[in-house]
């Protein structure tokens, strides 16, 4: 975040302790990453649950984390944003 311009200090961590609030927070599983309101990697039609979650890699892989390069350009993408030249 910092080469990006971004403060690390922004990160906002948020604990969905219920279904009730996995619905209302379109929440799909743990970890969920959002830069901007954005998932870094959009579910799909994956539903709302507290369960843990999956992710695809670029080579087709399944990790319980997302893609280093996916997070990197939705990072990119908010620093173009908040730089006013997005």
């Amino acid at each position: 975040m910092s080469d990006l311009g971004l403060d690390p200090e922004s990160i906002e961590v948020r604990e969905v302790t219920s279904d009730a609030d996995a619905e209302c927070e379109e929440f799909v599983g743990s970890p969920t990453i959002r830069v901007d309101g954005d998932d870094v990697q959009p579910p799909g039609d994956e539903p709302a649950g507290l369960t843990c979650r999956i992710y695809r890699r670029p080579d087709g892989r399944i990790s319980a984390l997302p893609d280093r390069a996916d997070v990197r350009e939705a990072l990119a993408r908010a620093a173009e944003t908040e730089g006013g030249t997005g």
